[in-house]
């Protein structure tokens, strides 16, 4: 608490300084230039395809601009992160981007904050920005990140700000949670189980919330990346005129190349996602290991490949503990576990797979849903947010793939996935591999590129 009270302080006085700035400045102190602010450049999720794509697309749009990486990498360089973008995701720049290295990222890191985390975070995002902006002032400010309380501070140091935001900090549904006294990854067992402390969890809310339409209406532009997203944004941030929903993008045109007719001997099924707590990899786990003991004796024992990348420590250890688990259910070796790997990797494991697993409870959009029917794996996803809404929607009157909540319904789901016959296997991989044509990089192209073109050509 005392950490939060002080930080709080020092970023009031931040923006102190920073209007106290903006009075005295005589003449344009921007730089024209583009300055992404991605204080991670090597997660390797979702959101870091988004960005390159975007470098790529605003080069594309304006080459005589220059694109500028804010991150806390302290290893990061031009060339690096280039290769990066081409290795890791298979986009290619048309120049490497210059790169702005931050050394205070620690402020935003959730174990800084064991309590308050978000508005922790949130205020160490303003912080963060402060020497980010003090190092390197662009005319255009794109957060790929998602930390709108650095909105007002980019506009105090004269950018305009472009925003693609890929799921709302808070939304109703978590406050609804916690109404509800439901535990969940950011709701623990201790405050779900006390009606004084959800009160004032709900209050803790309210107030964050408050703040957060405030700071985020700030932005000149905003995307958002799917349905769900946008209606939560649109509630809180009250700029409607200004929201556009962007899909992102999902690098479909390698996975559709891949042939629908595949090995099933044994049959795969794949989960890709990072080592997140919200990514709810346990849940698969324990679905598929229900669905083995369901199994008959002689059919095909099938394989669980999980594919992620470790942002940190604690990610780390959680990969652990699915290992831990995995032994314990007694099915370590059908279990198989890829950290980090390439994109030309994960394109040979997706094609390898028959389904794919997704477990995240209000997951914004759902890129590796997409990814699982580009490369002809059906689907097996939590029936809320972008893949309810979005993603897993018949084509041309097909069944695209499975929705379910509970342990009970994605065991029933991966058992019909496994029993299905050759060709009504196939016919459903078709058929979302049609629908995942929607979600492509072209179509993210498209679609950003004419959101930012009136902001950053200057068009009325």
């Amino acid at each position: 608490m005392a950490i939060l009270a002080g930080l709080l302080t020092f970023v009031s006085t931040l923006l102190a300084l920073a209007l106290r700035r903006l009075l005295r400045r005589r003449g344009p102190t921007t730089v024209a230039a583009a300055g992404f602010f991605h204080p991670y450049t090597n997660d390797g999720g979702g959101g870091e395809r988004v960005l390159w794509c975007a470098v790529r697309a605003v080069q594309e749009l304006c080459p005589g601009l220059p694109c500028v990486i804010f991150t806390g990498d302290a290893d990061a360089s031009p060339d690096g992160l280039s290769t990066r973008a081409l290795y890791r995701f298979g986009v290619r720049l048309l120049r490497p981007p210059q790169v702005v290295h931050l050394s205070k990222r620690k402020w935003i890191e959730a174990s800084t904050y064991p309590r308050f985390t978000m508005m922790g975070q949130s205020l160490g995002s303003v912080y963060l920005a402060w020497e980010a902006l003090n190092k390197f002032t662009p005319q255009f400010y794109f957060d790929t990140s998602g930390y709108a309380f650095t909105y007002p501070l980019a506009r105090l140091f004269g950018s305009k700000v472009i925003c693609y935001t890929h799921y709302p900090t808070i939304s109703s549904d978590m406050v609804e949670r916690v109404k509800q006294r439901n535990s969940m990854y950011n709701n623990n067992s201790r405050i779900s189980g006390s009606i004084w402390l959800s009160r004032c969890k709900i209050f803790y809310y309210t107030i964050f919330s408050w703040l957060y339409g405030l700071v985020g209406s700030c932005a000149h532009l905003v995307m958002v990346n799917s349905s769900w997203t946008r209606s939560h944004i649109v509630n809180t941030w009250k700029v409607p005129e200004r929201t556009k929903r962007v899909y992102p993008p999902c690098d479909t045109s390698a996975l559709q190349m891949l042939p629908l007719e595949r090995s099933t001997t044994p049959p795969i099924l794949i989960s890709v996602a990072q080592f997140r707590p919200e990514k709810a990899h346990g849940l698969q786990l324990e679905a598929f290991a229900l669905a083995l003991q369901r199994l008959d004796s002689d059919f095909l024992k099938p394989k669980l490949q999980f594919v992620g990348s470790c942002r940190n420590k604690e990610d780390m250890e959680r990969l652990q503990k699915l290992q831990n688990r995995s032994m314990e259910l007694h099915i370590d070796d059908l279990v198989e576990f890829h950290k980090d790997v390439s994109y030309s990797d994960l394109v040979q494991l997706l094609g390898g797979a028959i389904a794919g697993l997704h477990s995240m409870t209000d997951e914004h959009f759902g890129i590796s849903v997409v990814e699982y029917m580009a490369a002809g794996a059906i689907p097996i996803a939590h029936k809320s947010a972008g893949p309810m809404m979005d993603i897993v929607l018949e084509e041309d009157g097909r069944q695209t793939g499975f929705l379910a909540s509970e342990k009970e319904e994605f065991t029933e789901a991966i058992l019909k996935v496994l029993r299905m016959a050759e060709p009504e296997r196939q016919e459903m991989a078709a058929a979302a591999r049609k629908r995942a044509q929607r979600f492509s990089e072209q179509r993210f192209h498209e679609d950003f590129t004419e959101a930012v073109r009136p902001v950053l050509l200057g068009q009325a």
